[in-house]
């Protein structure tokens, strides 16, 4: 059974968003892979990569640590809807 896709074929709904954010805050993919990794998350540099450029799915999990991290909605998250 293949893996769910957007119309466009992306993996997942949250790419552009999360590049935002992070850019908003100031971020870099390492600084927030850090902040992510004390919350106690296991997310590196490399998931955020993949992620940002929809070459990988999002678990529930790391929906959970951004919605914490950035400190927006899930509808945000993925659909750019409710910011808080």
């Amino acid at each position: 059974m293949p893996k769910p896709r957007t119309k466009t074929g992306e993996k997942n709904l949250i790419s552009q968003r999360l590049i935002e954010l992070r850019r908003e805050k100031g971020l870099s993919q390492r600084d927030l892979a850090e902040k992510l990794q004390l919350a106690g998350y296991d997310m590196d540099k490399n998931v955020i990569t993949r992620i940002e450029t929809n070459k990988r799915y999002v678990t529930d999990l790391e929906l959970k640590a951004l919605n914490e991290i950035f400190g927006v909605s899930y509808e945000y998250l993925i659909d750019g809807r409710n910011r808080d």
